[in-house]
């Protein structure tokens, strides 16, 4: 997910790899092998603000939310902002079974309604703060 769409924002700027790396001091092999999602998305939070300033995507936008979800994810983390809603944390096993495919009881369905509402709120809040 994260390499897959950070190449696509590099190509909408219309830069090769090796020219965007040479405009922003990456190692362009490096570069790619996170592009082709064989290493993962750097952890640290300044270097993944720095990397989408280098992209040129907006603090706040879309793909801002995007960029941090994708990295979070791929790096095999819950982002920030879920795992700071304690009631939303103690719904995550309910969601994973879900998307694993084991079928949730109507009560646990029912859980799940506010913890979609939530998450919902938080990501509203966030890029409204301009925190994610």
């Amino acid at each position: 997910m994260f390499g897959e769409f950070i190449k696509q924002i590099r190509q909408r700027q219309r830069l090769g790899l090796r020219e965007f790396c040479l405009q922003n001091g990456c190692d362009p092999s490096n570069w790619s092998k996170i592009e082709r999602e064989i290493l993962p998305p750097p952890r640290y939070e300044e270097t993944l603000r720095s990397w989408a300033r280098q992209l040129g995507i907006k603090q706040g936008s879309e793909d801002w939310l995007k960029f941090f979800d994708y990295a979070a994810v791929d790096s095999g983390r819950i982002p920030d902002y879920v795992l700071k809603d304690e009631k939303l944390v103690a719904q995550l096993p309910v969601f994973f079974r879900t998307i694993s495919g084991q079928k949730p009881s109507r009560e646990d369905m029912e859980k799940l309604v506010p913890v979609w509402e939530s998450i919902s709120a938080q990501i509203f809040a966030a890029r409204t703060a301009g925190q994610v």
